[in-house]
């Protein structure tokens, strides 16, 4: 017989250990750790403290995630609110790499509009064809010397294309030289909230 049958047995026939309670008082089985035999109620009690163990961990998990998520919307909002102020082109340019370094700790990033630096036609391409903001390992085009002196410490990167309507317009590009912070399958909901935020504020700021 095999042990899957044995296994499968027993789930069918919950009340064989009722009929047969002296066979389950003899039954001892290896301790999860080694070094000694325990019973089989020892055992379920083990595995039902190891698996509350797995639950508690997995509930600080999620617990750490609802904090940590928490804290960035409380920055996104920060930032959006910041963003506002802004009463022309110019301040607003130089003021979203100062909060995106302020209060994102991302200390590298380029903001760059078409109306003011047109971009490359491969740039321009690659911008246009981003639904949403893309992660890499590597700078896409020419972009890398968008970071002048920065550039070869760089080793991640965010894309974050700016729209009015259904144009592209520019875009924000964040980096840095930590590999893990800007990677290919993170998600990207709070970056396309700041390409949001950014291209809204823009928009009354360019020629139509």
């Amino acid at each position: 017989m095999r042990v899957e049958d044995v296994a499968q047995y027993l789930e069918d026939n919950p009340q064989f250990f009722e009929s047969h309670i002296d066979s389950l008082l003899r039954i001892a089985i290896p301790h999860p750790h080694g070094g000694r035999t325990i019973s089989l109620s020892e055992r379920q009690l083990l595995a039902l403290r190891e698996k509350n163990k797995e639950l508690e961990k997995k509930l600080h998990n999620l617990l750490q995630f609802a904090k940590e998520n928490d804290a960035l919307q409380h920055k996104v909002h920060e930032f959006i609110v910041a963003l506002f102020a802004a009463r022309d082109l110019g301040t607003l340019r130089d003021m979203v790499p100062h909060l995106l370094s302020d209060i994102f700790n991302v200390p590298h990033s380029v903001l760059r509009l078409w109306e003011v630096n047109p971009p490359s036609a491969e740039t321009l391409a690659f911008a246009d064809a981003q639904t949403q903001p893309v992660c890499l390992h590597h700078a896409a085009h020419d972009t890398v010397t968008w970071f002048g002196e920065s550039a070869p410490q760089l080793r991640s990167y965010a894309y974050m294309p700016l729209h009015a309507g259904s144009d592209t317009v520019g875009l924000l590009v964040l980096a840095s030289p930590d590999k893990q912070r800007f990677y290919p399958e993170m998600g990207t909901v709070f970056l396309q909230r700041i390409a949001d935020a950014v291209a809204s504020a823009l928009h009354p700021h360019l020629q139509p």
